[in-house]
């Protein structure tokens, strides 16, 4: 399967789950500029796809632009691996998201029924193992990727011979073994 005909599908994916979660997230109280996920949670995983995606559109920006986010991205990793909560670096400063249109699962999947203030968003418990239904689907879609902290991913994607390998649908573990083990990076065919 080609990139372009991966990205449908996965467009499919999103599109699958949005309806499935409809009924969920219609009382959800989340709106443009609350952003508390996007600042507190810390937690955007992402695929090797969803990755490649992102990655094309940073290259489209600007090149201030597209500098600016790479440092933001760059210490985002570095709060990260030193295990603390990092920002989006993709949140604008009116509390919304730069790549809203293409933004991954992990960011899509959440919602809240009542204001986070410090406890995170709460959830429908049937959204929860749809979401776990659906991130099994994304990674079945991108068997030869791997899954991990946003940050992460994209710095693999930037090592051309990484990007190379995988965009010919490779699949070497020990390619990134040292990184993988030290950043819970997970292999997305893995007992699929």
């Amino acid at each position: 399967m080609t990139f372009e005909e991966k990205k449908e599908r996965l467009k499919g994916i999103y599109e699958a789950f949005e309806k499935e979660a409809e009924e969920y997230k219609k009382s959800a109280i989340c709106k443009p500029g609350c952003a508390y996920c996007c600042i507190h949670f810390g937690s955007v995983d992402i695929t090797t796809l969803e990755g490649l995606i992102i990655r094309d559109r940073i290259n489209s920006f600007a090149k201030p632009l597209k500098k600016r986010i790479k440092k933001k991205i760059a210490q985002n990793k570095k709060l990260k691996e030193k295990g603390k909560v990092a920002q989006c670096p993709f949140l604008k400063e009116d509390k919304t998201c730069r790549i809203y249109d293409i933004r991954p699962f992990s960011c899509r999947q959440l919602y809240s029924l009542r204001e986070c203030d410090g406890r995170g968003p709460t959830v429908h418990r049937q959204a929860v193992a749809l979401t776990e239904a659906t991130v099994q689907r994304l990674q079945q879609l991108d068997p030869t990727g791997y899954s991990g902290h946003i940050s992460f991913i994209i710095h693999l994607l930037e090592k051309q011979e990484f990007r190379d390998f995988y965009l010919a649908g490779g699949l070497n573990p020990a390619q990134i073994m040292g990184f993988g083990k030290t950043h819970d990076i997970i292999i997305n065919g893995k007992g699929i």
